[in-house]
């Protein structure tokens, strides 16, 4: 295995992943901003929940600090984002929620700019699973529809993050190429560990900022 990956580095580069957990803002929840947003606050109070903000929105400014002075040659780099269907439409999708006032999604339109790719990185069927889990799971406990697409519990909630992390990583693995560089934006509570193909560097950048798990 050793011989064969200093065989693929030798004649296409190394293909190396940088991997930035983030914290989701509410600009990222899309239909489910002002209920994540109500039931959010409730739970932490007022003033946690403007400490909450602060501390995402201070973690925004450093991954953005990190990511524009990290020297790559964008025309080489490829961009994975949580939540981002494979769909053909993925330019269109950021730049809305971009247009919404995504920090997120600001930076990987910043990026583009630059040159770098932007790859569909998640499967259309597990996000609108995730959706519909969000949605029943903000729904006042008496108001909760029995639906097969949603799966409250919390083992089969685990099983669908699972679920995704394995799409995500085989997506890496059959997208990066030799000598390019992936940017993968991914929720704190996501892990590809033991997914992701041998020959791939992966780095995770240090980030000074406080933050939480957010709304992942």
């Amino acid at each position: 295995m050793e011989e064969k990956r200093e065989e693929r580095d030798g004649a296409a580069g190394a293909r190396r992943l940088i991997h930035i957990p983030i914290i989701h803002t509410l600009e990222d929840m899309g239909n489910l901003s002002e209920a994540v947003q109500r039931a959010t606050a409730s739970r932490l109070g007022a003033k946690a929940w403007r400490q909450k903000l602060r501390a995402i929105d201070q973690r925004w400014s450093e991954i953005e600090r990190v990511v524009e002075r990290s020297g790559l040659s964008f025309d080489k780099v490829r961009l994975y984002q949580d939540g981002l269907p494979v769909c053909g439409r993925e330019r269109e999708i950021v730049e809305e929620l971009a247009g919404k006032g995504s920090r997120n999604h600001r930076l990987l339109v910043r990026l583009i700019e630059k040159g770098a790719i932007l790859m569909g990185t998640e499967s259309s069927e597990l996000l609108r699973e995730e959706y519909e889990n969000i949605r029943q799971s903000l729904s006042p406990p008496g108001r909760r529809p029995v639906s097969k697409a949603g799966t409250l519990g919390t083992g089969e909630a685990e099983t669908l993050l699972k679920r995704r992390d394995r799409f995500i990583a085989a997506r890496i693995n059959a997208t990066l190429r030799g000598g390019e560089t992936g940017i993968l934006f991914l929720g704190m509570l996501h892990s590809l560990q033991g997914l992701l193909d041998e020959d791939i560097r992966v780095t995770m950048p240090a980030l000074d900022a406080p933050g939480g798990k957010g709304t992942e």
